[in-house]
Order: structure tokens, then C-alpha cells, then sequence
């Protein structure tokens, strides 16, 4: 479950961007990646920036942070990372049908709703750089049962078709994450003999 004091504070955040639009017809969808999104689905670290793809072209705010305390009582800041650009993840084309909707921030009159990037496309975000942080947030997301080898693969597969990029190491990513989903599924059902490829 996700921190209650993080949601806030990404409620206070979403709120600050809000502030500064006019009024809109229809609300804005705000997809939710990175840590953040891991976040929410695992409780397993809380990230200080929020990486967001928005549905609309937004102006935003030359600054939007807020100060939020952490269940451990440190005082923490969260701001939107306003240099993520999804074009240089790979994602999947279809990211947006599959994203998750925020019930607990969506509720009432919003300019904005909350929707985080679903499980597998969030492992597929992840792909592209793969580094240490993108490594753990994937064994996080496995270890709660969200995701499969093969799902993963054939999700990211899918989206190789509008990747721009260097192909052999992002498929080097994708065998590389699938071993390392498949490991953590076989500790979690106690079954360490290896698949037959």
C-alpha cells in the first residue's frame, strides 16, 4: 500500500499545476511513470521527482514542488521532472488504454486525473536505460506478483515496432529483465529449476 503522506503530497502537486491552467472542457490525464508509479504499486521506495506523460500540450510552472514529511518523519521534497520525455523510454503504443486511474486523487471536480503507467508498461519504461534503480524497481514490481517474464517480453516486443535506438542492447534489456522476473518468481514459488528455452 502506498504511503498515505505520499499520495498527499502528489495530490498538493497535481493541485499546483491545476492552479495554473484555465478551465478545461475535459480533464487532463496525467500518466504516472518511474518510481513514483513503483511506488504506488509496492510501497517499495518513495522517489523525489515524478516523471508524468500529460494527454494535452500544458504550460507548466517554471517551478512545481512541494514539501511533504515521510513516514519516517523527514522532511522530503516531490517536483515534477519537467525534462522526462517519454519519446526516449521505450512504451508501449498502448500505454494510455492500460493505464491504472488514481481513485483516491481523482475524485470531484479535477482539471487533471491521476492514471499510473500499469505494471508491465512501467518494466517497459524501464528498459531502455536498465540501470541499477530500473533493475531493483522490476525485482520490486515482481516480488508482489505484478508481472510475468513472458508478459514483459511480449509487451516490450511489441513495442520495438516505434522504438528509436540502438536494438541490441535494448533487446539485451529485455532477455536481462526477463531472467531476472523469472528468478524472483521461481524464489517466490520455491521453484529454482531452470525454464527449458
Amino acid at each position: 500500500m502506498p504511503s498515505p503522506k505520499f499520495l498527499d503530497a502528489l495530490h498538493r502537486l497535481v493541485a499546483k499545476i491545476e492552479a495554473s491552467l484555465p478551465k478545461v472542457k475535459a480533464p487532463i490525464k496525467m500518466y504516472v511513470a518511474g518510481g513514483a508509479a513503483v511506488h504506488f504499486y509496492t510501497a517499495y521506495r518513495v522517489s523525489a521527482d515524478v516523471d508524468a506523460i500529460f494527454s494535452k500540450r500544458l504550460l507548466l510552472p517554471d517551478e512545481v514542488e512541494v514539501a511533504w514529511q515521510g513516514e519516517d518523519g523527514k522532511p522530503s521534497l516531490l517536483y515534477l521532472d519537467k525534462q522526462y520525455n517519454d519519446t526516449f523510454a521505450l512504451m508501449h503504443e498502448d500505454f494510455a488504454a492500460a493505464a491504472i486511474p488514481c481513485a483516491e486523487l481523482n475524485a470531484g471536480k479535477r482539471k487533471i486525473h491521476i492514471y499510473f503507467l500499469s505494471p508491465i508498461d512501467l518494466v517497459v519504461s524501464k528498459l531502455s536505460r536498465y540501470g541499477t534503480v530500473d533493475q531493483e524497481d522490476i525485482r520490486a514490481l515482481a516480488e508482489q506478483g505484478l508481472v510475468s517474464a513472458d508478459a514483459v517480453r511480449t509487451r516490450a516486443e511489441e513495442a520495438l515496432g516505434g522504438y528509436v535506438g540502438e536494438m541490441t542492447r535494448i533487446k539485451n534489456s529485455i532477455k536481462l529483465a526477463c531472467k531476472l522476473i523469472d528468478a524472483v518468481q521461481n524464489k517466490r514459488t520455491g521453484n529454482n529449476k531452470k525454464k527449458p528455452r
